[in-house]
């Protein structure tokens, strides 16, 4: 697909319906794709397969084709991109940088709160992960069958960081302490949300990751995983969040403010871009 400029993308989870939020980020995508003379991609995000459903997809494609937010090229879909993930942990595998993790949740709670290890960190995945399973022999064969972890430690060592970029943190301690042994392939899925993002952004050729404020510290891990896998590094722009009344930022529950509501109710596409603080011609 060859283009000029930029080339952005929109990449929504098929697991409900879309809501303000998500016109806004689309619309932000779109709009300095456009005014660069780029291009704007979509990409859905049906990794996982329990909530992931059809007819959310479908509604994607009313919703955004309703918006006037036209994508450029063929869809591109997580769930056919499985050859593609298993490659990567492979490489990431043969580096001697994952690792196979029994922990469920409760094991994970239990040993993050135990008295020696002190008060509970969290990071961009939530409770950081105590490395309960990272000391244990590893099997010479990479298993598909249990989730794999990233050993922070040795990938953090591993990318040598120079740069000061506010998007990296710029210490191998930062990476141990501020984000921990992340999951990068879930059970039943074959990978997780910061792998699949990475590989997918690498393909799709992304010059330019449009994302919300609320994923800021998410993407170091992705720089991260690019040095790894030798792919190469976007630029990032992180945007503001649409939230309702009380401050709290939308989502999927939020079905009041589902795009769908608002055009059954009668409104425009003009409409839907005031609320949200888009003129038309910007999107």
């Amino acid at each position: 697909m060859a283009g000029t400029g930029i080339r952005t993308r929109f990449a929504p989870s098929p697991t409900g319906p879309l809501h303000l939020g998500h016109a806004y980020a689309a619309a932000v995508a779109h709009h300095l794709a456009r005014a660069a003379g780029g291009e704007f991609l979509l990409r859905i995000e049906d990794i996982d397969h329990s909530r992931a459903r059809r007819a959310w997809e479908d509604a994607i494609y009313d919703d955004l084709n309703w918006l006037g937010l036209h994508w450029d090229g063929a869809v591109m879909r997580q769930s056919d991109r499985a050859p593609a993930y298993r490659a990567a942990l492979q490489q990431l595998w043969d580096k001697g940088l994952l690792y196979p993790c029994t922990c469920n949740r409760r094991d994970i709670e239990a040993a993050a709160s135990a008295p020696q290890e002190g008060v509970p960190h969290f990071g961009p995945d939530g409770l950081i992960y105590p490395g309960t399973c990272r000391h244990k022999p590893r099997p010479a064969a990479m298993p598909m069958d249990l989730p794999l972890r990233l050993d922070m430690e040795r990938a953090a060592i591993a990318t040598c960081f120079v740069e000061q970029d506010r998007h990296v943190y710029t210490s191998v301690q930062d990476y141990i302490t501020g984000v921990g042994d992340i999951i990068l392939s879930r059970r039943g899925m074959g990978t997780s949300y910061h792998l699949s993002v990475v590989v997918d952004d690498a393909e799709q050729e992304i010059t330019l990751v449009t994302r919300g404020a609320d994923l800021f510290d998410a993407t170091a891990i992705h720089v991260l995983l690019q040095h790894l896998l030798d792919l190469p590094t976007p630029a990032y722009h992180h945007h503001d969040l649409i939230r309702d009344e009380s401050g709290k930022r939308l989502a999927k529950r939020d079905d009041a403010r589902a795009i769908a509501a608002y055009r059954a109710e009668g409104a425009t596409p003009a409409q839907v871009f005031a609320m949200i603080g888009i003129t038309p011609s910007a999107a």
